[in-house]
């Protein structure tokens, strides 16, 4: 117990709480900038099992802020790497990584026998999927983003609202790290923060940091929080996002990206119907409608134009966490 002399002086910790992390199983989505800090402190406080997923590989332009990675490691698989990271810095974590994208159809077995869901995508797509699967599950969710200088972290699911509860549609636009660009001490604190709540849901420490939420601006230097624990959940379930794998044949698939943007679809046969087109569109009352798109946003607003006009089978499908 010498490693964790430290926090096992608190009395909100002692060998009890010590030995509650040690039989704790936590799942984590994504290997980047957030999870460069995440993953080291839950390591290091005694997190016993660690379930990683991350589909993306190491690049030079991601060192500045996924410093839990050097320049050997460029080209190699993040999650491959992290874990051989972290066996280094405390063997008696066990980390099991997997080198692919969690999608829609691995959830139930991604979530098979873990305590706590870490959100370090920074995806929306991957976040709506991920409270989607957690909230009927009571399994805690803590999410984080972060752009440019500012960012957020917050505590979801696990007995107190979704993220659909504060945030029922997607973004109508976003940027993300590869368009808009990010500074490093940003994501290492959002993904510092996360850590902390991680740590205090998994030792039951009060107050709870689930049904709280904290805005980071670090251009300005303001931090805001506030909590949300009685926002209320949407009366309808929200549409899903789906796979390849959960596609059927009679899905009318409508690809809502040009073929100069993908030339390639995710099936065969789709209906090449771009956005400022969904509005004459004459959907087919009888089969699901699956909307795709790169990033799911597009798909979202040509949801609600479809749902306004009483298209109720949807389902969403965003490429780029294919």
């Amino acid at each position: 117990m010498t490693r964790y002399q430290r926090q096992t002086m608190l009395p909100e910790i002692g060998e009890a709480g010590q030995q509650r992390l040690s039989g704790t199983r936590v799942l984590v989505v994504g290997a980047g900038g957030l999870s460069a800090t995440l993953l080291p402190l839950l390591a290091g406080a005694g997190v016993g099992f660690i379930r990683l997923y991350d589909g993306d590989r190491i690049e030079l332009n991601n060192l500045h802020r996924q410093t839990l990675f050097g320049v050997g490691d460029v080209g190699q698989p993040k999650a491959i790497c992290a874990q051989r990271a972290l066996a280094q810095r405390n063997p008696d974590c066990h980390v099991e990584a997997h080198p692919q994208m969690l999608s829609a159809s691995q959830l139930p077995q991604a979530l098979e026998g873990i305590d706590l869901v870490v959100d370090a995508a920074d995806n929306f797509a991957i976040t709506y999927q991920l409270s989607d699967a957690c909230s009927p599950r009571d399994l805690p969710l803590i999410c984080a983003s972060v752009l440019g200088r500012k960012g957020y972290v917050g505590g979801f699911c696990g007995g107190a609202p979704g993220y659909r509860a504060l945030f029922p549609q997607l973004p109508k636009a976003s940027g993300n790290c590869n368009t808009a660009g990010v500074m490093g001490p940003a994501v290492a604190t959002l993904g510092a923060m996360q850590a902390q709540m991680v740590l205090s849901v998994l030792l039951k420490l009060t107050p709870s940091p689930l049904g709280c939420m904290i805005h980071c601006d670090f251009a300005d230097w303001h931090i805001r929080q506030f909590r949300f624990d009685d926002a209320p959940e949407p009366d309808a379930p929200g549409i899903p996002f789906i796979d390849k794998l959960m596609l059927s044949e009679d899905d009318c698939i409508v690809e809502l990206r040009s073929p100069e943007e993908a030339p390639v679809s995710v099936a065969e046969r789709v209906l090449r119907i771009l956005p400022q087109q969904i509005a004459a569109w004459q959907p087919p009352s009888d089969r699901r409608v699956v909307l795709v798109c790169a990033s799911g946003m597009r798909a979202a607003q040509a949801a609600e134009n479809l749902a306004a006009r009483g298209i109720t089978r949807m389902a969403l499908m965003a490429a780029n966490t294919l």
